[in-house]
């Protein structure tokens, strides 16, 4: 099953939001680091996908003219088999991304970046519903503690066990990051 490296978001923007910590971005950028890499060293084509929506102002990070909207300080450099720009949290929706997948003959997507409950997992379902596997890493994915509606806080973590949970024999394959590249290989 020809497999696809999807790295979703992982760009600067985060930086420069309110809610941005670097509390779990050690453990984060090296599974993701790792995952890159390992595909890499196996000929797993990577697929970069950033996200830029809003005004183009230099105040936005997420526009393109503010220069933030480029690969994340610390992530590791690779070649990029495409490279998409999305504005929506789908990964495939208005990006050409689909188009891409179909015609390199790719089966299966190992999903990776940031937000784990947003763009992630928007991805992951969709892509599930218009049929490729799906192999979520979980590790290879960051997110930041949110407020909910009650204005208590949901943690980092908490936000990750819910993607996991809602994901695995769904939409998904959990896997860790040497998971996902043995089952790349085979």
């Amino acid at each position: 099953m020809k497999t696809c490296l999807i790295v979703i978001d992982v760009q600067e923007s985060f930086r420069h939001r309110p809610f941005f910590t670097a509390n779990d971005l050690p453990a984060y950028l090296q599974a993701q680091n790792a995952l890159i890499e390992g595909c890499v060293s196996q000929g797993i084509p990577v697929v970069r996908v950033f996200h830029s929506e809003g005004p183009e102002v230099t105040e936005n990070p997420f526009s393109q003219v503010s220069g933030q909207v480029r690969p994340f300080d610390g992530l590791a450099g690779f070649e990029a088999a495409a490279t998409f720009t999305k504005s929506r949290h789908s990964a495939l929706v208005g990006t050409g991304l689909d188009v891409w997948l179909t015609r390199n003959g790719i089966q299966r997507l190992i999903v990776s970046g940031i937000r784990t409950e947003q763009c992630c997992e928007t991805t992951t379902r969709h892509a599930s519903d218009l049929g490729w596997a799906v192999d979520y890493v979980t590790d290879a994915t960051l997110t930041w503690d949110m407020v909910q509606p009650d204005g208590q806080t949901l943690a980092a973590a908490d936000i990750k066990t819910r993607t996991a949970t809602v994901l695995q024999g769904r939409f998904a394959t959990l896997c860790t990051v040497q998971q996902a590249l043995e089952r790349a290989a085979a």
